[in-house]
């Protein structure tokens, strides 16, 4: 069992263990890992396409950030909402009504006319992945249920998605030079359709369950709070962090969150049980999705700006500089099982974070003239191994110890902590860039050196919150020996 120190509480549901749901599930999960790839893709391929894409339909720089925000609102919103709905109804079935949704919204924006009809597809792509992602990795956890196994799925599919975030930087660049913008949503429709064919024959059908009522007051008080913290987040890039809007949303995400709390408290069929976060490898492997997604987001954004408004980078070369980071992810990826049975949960991930937070503070001593080679290559080498082996192993903790009716809940929630975590990192993190680079122009330095400076500061905040979530591990797993003492 994959713990961090002994085996975790498990999640009673009072459902009966289920029939395999696939004879042959190293295939499906190749599907499933796709469509989770597809997602991942999607929340940084657009960023490379959008100042073409502005120019075709006449966006100006407030517009072309909702066509992120647009994405992500509803994505990180509705996950957990996603979820639960995907537990009550089948997980199959909402992983293929996800899907289906996901692509049609991805034709509708390659086919896009106007802003408007831009804005509105990236929302349907957002509640799309809401319902897609959480029933993926539920289907994971029932292809897979003994623990050696399961690890090695989720290495697989800790490795595709994490191949999905650096991607989105080369595919940007590669799509949008060759084809055009609207190649960055049209690659989506082919490899979804495979999807969309493929998973009906290789997963059996969802299992006939005891409907409970679902809670509507406590999805509507959640989602409505991750929309305004979402939003809140998005705000503080484009407005700063004592805007009247940004300050809004975010006492609306403290006051909704609170209500939530107290629904959940008091109703008898929860949304989300506040006992599973008595599994503290739940609870841990969602506080370090959170600060690792933190990480991440932010240093893909500044990777890309750094290397093209800085070193002087084309797109296409730009993107191609993440191939390194991406390939160390995806070997790391594959043996972090061996590692995992090895040394233990807790070592693999405190171990991976350390590493993460050395290669994110050796990035941030580039200087603005450098050298890929001498400058660049190695810390990205030790942020992929480090990436790869603690997103990974926190999927891994934050799916441990949950059976088939808790999965959707589960999916959602290491979803939530990865967008959330995401949207907080880069909120705070470009902040603080941008003021840093802000205050060296306003004294008279360059503004290459500037920018350098303001992005250092970024590395090396991304480092804290890797460092962060390794000493929360490191505590968790303390606790959990006292409590057995």
């Amino acid at each position: 069992m994959t713990t961090l120190t002994t085996a975790p509480t498990p999640i009673s549901t009072g459902v009966p263990a289920v029939t395999p749901r696939s004879t042959r599930r190293w295939v499906a999960l190749s599907f499933l890992a796709l469509a989770q790839f597809l997602v991942m893709l999607d929340a940084s391929i657009v960023n490379i396409a959008l100042p073409v894409l502005g120019e075709h339909l006449r966006m100006d720089t407030v517009a072309l950030a909702w066509v992120i925000t647009a994405y992500v609102l509803p994505f990180g919103g509705l996950l957990l909402l996603g979820g639960r709905l995907a537990d009550r109804y089948g997980h199959r079935r909402l992983f293929l009504i996800g899907t289906i949704g996901f692509v049609s919204a991805s034709m509708l924006a390659g086919l896009s006319i106007s802003s408007g009809m831009l804005l509105g597809a990236r929302a349907i792509q957002g509640a799309s992945a809401a319902l897609l992602a959480p029933a993926a990795l539920a289907l994971v956890t029932q292809l897979f249920p003994t623990a050696a196994d399961r690890t090695k799925a989720l290495g697989i599919w800790g490795a595709v998605a994490g191949i999905g975030s650096a991607a989105g930087v080369l595919l940007g660049g590669v799509l949008t030079a060759a084809i055009g913008w609207q190649a960055v949503f049209f690659v989506n429709v082919p490899i979804g359709l495979i999807v969309i064919a493929f998973i009906p024959r290789l997963i059996t059908r969802d299992p006939a369950t005891t409907r409970t009522p679902l809670d509507y007051p406590g999805a509507a008080t959640i989602t409505s709070a991750l929309v305004a913290a979402v939003g809140a987040l998005s705000a503080v890039d484009q407005l700063g962090f004592l805007h009247p809007l940004t300050l809004g949303l975010a006492a609306a995400a403290v006051i909704l969150g609170a209500a939530f709390v107290l629904i959940e408290r008091r109703t008898a069929a929860p949304l989300v049980p506040l006992t599973v976060f008595r599994n503290r490898n739940l609870t841990a492997g969602n506080l370090v999705m959170l600060l690792v997604g933190a990480a991440m987001v932010a240093l893909f954004f500044a990777l890309s700006v750094y290397m093209q408004a800085v070193l002087g980078y084309d797109a296409l070369t730009a993107g191609l500089t993440q191939l390194p980071l991406a390939g160390a992810l995806v070997v790391v990826a594959g043996i972090v099982p061996t590692a995992i049975a090895k040394v233990g949960a807790k070592n693999t991930l405190i171990g991976s974070l350390v590493v993460l937070a050395g290669g994110l503070s050796w990035l941030a001593t580039s200087p603005s003239d450098a050298s890929f080679a001498i400058n660049i290559l190695g810390p990205s080498l030790l942020i992929g191994i480090g990436l790869g082996g603690a997103f990974v192993t926190a999927t891994q903790l934050s799916v441990d110890g949950i059976t088939g009716g808790e999965a959707g809940l589960a999916g959602g929630l290491v979803n939530t902590s990865q967008q959330i975590g995401g949207a907080l990192g880069l909120a705070i993190l470009a902040t603080i860039a941008t003021a840093r680079t802000g205050a060296l122009e306003a004294a008279g330095s360059p503004a290459a050196d500037a920018l350098t400076a303001g992005f250092s500061w970024l590395f090396l905040g991304a480092a804290a919150f890797a460092i962060t979530a390794a000493i929360i591990t490191a505590l968790l797993a303390r606790l959990a020996r006292k409590s057995l003492a």
